[in-house]
Formats: structure tokens, sequence, C-alpha cells
């Protein structure tokens, strides 16, 4: 079998991205992050996800984006709520500098380390929230970055970057997972968690899902405040 690095972050995205790569046979080492985010819910959501899809290792890595801020969820700056996630134009205050770029970074550091040539990414570019590093483009310059910046680069080693969901809308990865029996209970979307981990179902993380469950003909089987 062979091994590929899959970001992990606990939510419905990474959970059918775990889930394709183990159905495509590679032994899959999932990788997530504590990066300073507003709550720890989506780690233990990743930890749930990561032993029922039978990942062969998870690690958690600690970084602590909070120095720089930026973001709703690394700063103390208000999550927006209740807006159109079909109308809002530019990049939300959600969006933190340089995420996708940093994890991706740190599962090339892992792929040398195991031998791996595979990074499983769940990133989306239809039914998301605008954020840069979510776009084809950017999954292909940090391929070609992945192949001339790391020492099994230049020996030969040729890296790919699989976004397996980046041209789904979110009801069809909601099918695609359940397809692949991906338990969506065990996920956790929300940027802004109420109570003891209550999902606010007022943020663009929370409207989205569930437009994508309404829209696949499923009842999203976790709990909301609001909906």
């Amino acid at each position: 079998m062979r091994r590929a690095v899959v970001l992990l972050s606990g939510g419905l995205d990474s959970a059918t991205t775990l889930s394709v790569a183990i159905h495509e046979g590679f032994d899959a080492h999932a990788l997530s992050f504590h990066y300073g985010q507003r709550h720890d819910i989506e780690v233990t959501a990743a930890k749930r996800v990561a032993a029922s899809l039978g990942a062969s290792e998870h690690r958690i890595a600690a970084i602590d984006l909070r120095i720089f801020g930026g973001s709703a969820l690394t700063d103390e700056i208000a999550v927006p709520t209740n807006c159109d996630t079909k109308k809002t134009s530019g990049i939300p205050i959600t969006y933190v500098p340089a995420r996708n770029t940093i994890f991706l970074s740190y599962a090339l550091a892992w792929c040398e380390v195991l031998g791996a040539a595979d990074i499983f990414i769940g990133v989306n570019a239809i039914d998301y929230s605008g954020y840069p590093d979510c776009r084809p483009a950017f999954i292909a310059a940090f391929e070609e970055l992945a192949n001339v910046a790391t020492k099994a680069g230049v020996e030969g080693t040729r890296f790919q970057i699989h976004a397996p969901l980046i041209s789904m809308s979110k009801s069809q990865i909601i099918r695609k997972g359940t397809e692949l029996g991906v338990d969506f209970s065990l996920t956790r979307s929300c940027y802004d968690p109420v109570g003891d981990g209550l999902a606010c179902g007022e943020c663009d993380s929370c409207r989205l899902r569930l437009e994508g469950f309404r829209a696949a003909g499923f009842e999203d089987p976790i709990s909301y405040a609001t909906k």
C-alpha cells in the first residue's frame, strides 16, 4: 500500500477525503492541527473520524496562528452570522491567513519522513466561503512547489496533492461520504460553537453544511443551537 498524508480537520469535507484516500487503497496517515482556533471541538471530532475510518495513524500538530491573528477564528473578531453564502462577495473575515499553505507544508514534511508522495486535502471550490487557498490554482501551485522544495523532490519523487472534492457541491460531497460509509454524526464544522460544543447554525460553515444536507436529501445528524 502506498502511504499518504491526509489533512483532517474534523469536518465533513475532510472526513470524506480521508474515506476516499482509504478506498483508493492508500495507507492513510491523518494530520490535524491545534492552530489557535477558537475551540477544540474540531480536533476532538478529527480523533473520532480517524478512528472510525481506520487511519493508520493520526497525529495532531500544535502551532499558534494567534500570534498573527487577522481572522475571526484566531483573533478577537466576531464570527459573522446569517450571511447569504451564495451572494457574499470578497474574502470573509473567517479566512485564516496562509492556513492551507502552512498545513500542506507540515503534510509535505511528514511525507518526506514517511517516504510518501501523496497528500490529500479536502478543499472545495464550489460550495465554499471564497477562500483563495481552496482553489485549483493554489493546489497546482503548491504541488509544483513540493517538487522543487524538498530533498525527495530533487531526488526524483513526484509529489501529488489530491483534492478529490474540489469540483463537487456540498450535497455531492455528502452523498459521496454516505456512499463510502462516513459517519457524519462524528464530524463538526462550526466556526463558533456554543455551550458544550453545540453548532451555532448561523456561521458560514454551518449554513453551507445545512444547505448541503438539505440538497442531498438527508438530515444532518448533529445538533444545532439554531437552524
